[in-house]
């Protein structure tokens, strides 16, 4: 049996394509893969099955599995009447995406925050660093400063705010008179 060949057309698109997107996000095309499948499967899959779908070595399923539950959006579960280790997809969507928004703050933003306040106040100290490059940091500094601070904001809302939340963004953008690209 060939690798993929137990998905549908539609499941074997998906599984592909979100790895490939994986790959423009900065992460490994087997991790996003294992991601879509556990995501699409109905049930938890173990490491085996993963192994055979996707037609990957077991050491990536594994390290692939381990990231994922790193992240906090696999987990772990445990069938009964199996000893194997099988594993689950978040399946709220929202949920998912505050849990990797909240990574990605964590990994990337909040250290260049922290670069950027440096870059600051060693270009303050430093006479040879020109305003322009000062007022480039500190705008880049604020902008990140916002946008945290908005996502500070919506972050412990229930997902059925933010959806009404996000659904309002046609209608402020009607009443801003903004037109459709």
């Amino acid at each position: 049996m060939s690798a993929l060949s137990q998905l549908t057309a539609a499941e074997k698109r998906f599984v592909l394509h979100w790895g490939e997107m994986g790959t423009r996000w900065g992460i490994n095309r087997t991790v996003a893969q294992v991601h879509a499948l556990l995501f699409l499967a109905p049930e938890p899959l173990h490491a085996e099955q993963i192994q055979e779908t996707l037609g990957v070595a077991r050491s990536n399923v594994s390290t692939s599995l381990k990231e994922l539950q790193g992240w906090g959006i696999v987990r772990m579960v445990h069938l009964p009447g199996d000893r194997r280790d099988h594993f689950e997809s978040l399946k709220d969507v929202w949920e998912m995406f505050r849990i990797v928004i909240e990574e990605r703050k964590r990994r990337e933003v909040d250290p260049t925050l922290s670069v950027i306040r440096e870059c600051i106040a060693e270009a303050d100290k430093d006479p040879a660093t020109s305003t322009y490059t000062r007022d480039r940091l500190r705008e880049m500094q604020g902008f990140l400063a916002t946008t945290t601070g908005w996502y500070a904001t919506f972050r412990g809302w229930p997902t059925s705010v933010l959806t009404r939340f996000f659904g309002l963004a046609e209608k402020a953008r009607k009443l801003l008179g903004l037109t459709g690209d």
